[in-house]
């Protein structure tokens, strides 16, 4: 009996010292739609900060790597200055519920809802020179049928239908994370920065529900949007700024690649082992 559980023992520790190999992924929304284009630039050069963030889920702890968005560069000669990526959990974490009213609509004075928006302050951040390096590349004039600006109001003001039709540079954004992003699994939003001087970067849409070549998941949150005089609270882009009956709702372009974080195998051999352990203690002799 001692040898046996000895045996146990042994196999148990040598499984625990294999590790699950990391697993490769990459999730996308697909390309650009052109139905919205909406503000994303953070307060660099005195510029108001406006954050646009759409959503993505991790079923495992995953290390991103790198990142990819699209979007309107605009004005007549601009320059791409600095660029940031954050990652926000969904509300109610890493926010003051007590600002709020109490589920379900976690109400505040300044926005119809809080449910499913993100967080009120980032989980994590990096930017150019600190974290992340990037390259752009262009595909021309393109059109949004609509955009979200300098309109982001606090209710009853909200719903300003968007402020019409933009015209810019389609430009692709690909960041490589020089320090990763290692995220538990969980319900996170991607929101990009640019920073435009001369002009402005406006995140292009992706189609709602995501097409292919996206990565459809369930539940798929709308894009969301605010500014430093919303701060901390968001606005559902289609649902309450843009309105209508039914409101539009939209996803941004946007992709993250990456990898799972390896855990070790032997878990449940472990247990099992220090369960039949058990199992032989209790055993008449």
């Amino acid at each position: 009996m001692h040898a046996l559980r000895l045996c146990l023992l042994a196999s148990a520790a040598a499984v625990w010292a294999v590790p699950v190999a990391a697993v490769p992924f990459t999730f996308s929304t697909g390309n650009p739609d052109g139905r919205i284009a909406t503000l994303s630039q953070p307060s660099t050069g005195g510029a108001i900060e406006t954050e646009t963030g759409d959503d993505f889920i991790l079923g495992f702890s995953s290390r991103i790597t790198s990142a990819t968005f699209t979007g309107l560069v605009t004005g007549g000669i601009p320059t791409i200055g600095n660029v940031v990526a954050e990652i926000y959990r969904v509300f109610p974490n890493d926010s003051d519920v007590g600002r709020t009213s109490g589920p379900p609509t976690f109400t505040t004075p300044q926005v119809p809802t809080r449910v499913n928006s993100p967080s009120d302050v980032a989980f994590d951040s990096r930017s150019s020179g600190s974290g992340l390096t990037f390259t752009t590349s262009s595909a021309g004039s393109f059109t949004a049928g609509n955009s979200v600006i300098s309109g982001i109001n606090p209710k009853p003001s909200n719903v300003t239908g968007g402020e019409g039709p933009v015209t810019g540079d389609e430009v692709t954004f690909t960041l490589t994370f020089t320090t990763p992003f290692e995220l538990p699994a969980d319900h996170y939003f991607f929101v990009p920065q640019v920073q435009v001087t001369g002009g402005d970067f406006l995140w292009l849409s992706a189609a709602k529900p995501i097409a292919s070549p996206g990565t459809p998941f369930a539940p798929d949150l709308q894009s969301w949007i605010r500014n430093a005089n919303l701060d901390p609270d968001w606005l559902r882009i289609g649902t309450d700024i843009v309105g209508g009956s039914p409101p539009p709702t939209f996803n941004a372009s946007f992709s993250v690649t990456g990898q799972t974080i390896p855990e070790p195998a032997g878990v449940l051999v472990v247990a099992a082992a220090l369960a039949g352990l058990g199992l032989l203690r209790r055993r008449p002799s």
